[in-house]
């Protein structure tokens, strides 16, 4: 599936020594900052007006992770972003570690986010402003 889709988005990531495992590869739970940097830069570039990070309003509430490949210390790597879906309070992001060199997948993941209301501690219909320019950087509708 990540084969075919457009990623518009990608961070390089700087693998560093206290990321490996006693194998001698990134630990996995690692690749979760990974992928936290990448939503992190994507949502900066989706809307570059935001000056604080709590305007992204939407929290995670579903994270589904495969590892594919190992990483190892001096390998280079990138996060790769695209959005699947927006739906009335969610949006879906697909997100992959890819090998700069080679172009090798080493993991996938699949987040769902949901708008959120920090005040009132309830959940809320992704706006207008977040839908719109999610579908202007990604170049279609939703």
């Amino acid at each position: 599936m990540t084969e075919q889709m457009t990623f518009r988005h990608s961070v390089p990531v700087q693998l560093r020594f206290n990321d490996l495992d006693p194998l001698g590869h990134v630990n996995n739970s690692v690749y979760f900052t990974f992928y936290d940097l990448g939503k992190v830069k994507y949502f900066a570039a989706v809307r570059p007006q935001m000056m604080e990070l709590r305007e992204i309003d939407l929290v995670i509430a579903n994270v589904n992770a495969n590892f594919l490949l190992p990483i190892y210390l001096h390998e280079e790597i990138e996060v790769q972003t695209t959005t699947l879906s927006i739906g009335n309070k969610s949006v879906k992001l697909l997100q992959r570690i890819v090998g700069v060199k080679n172009g090798e997948v080493k993991a996938v993941c699949e987040t769902i986010l949901v708008g959120f209301d920090f005040k009132s501690g309830t959940t809320k219909v992704i706006s207008d402003e977040w839908r719109k320019a999610i579908e202007a950087y990604e170049g279609r509708s939703f």
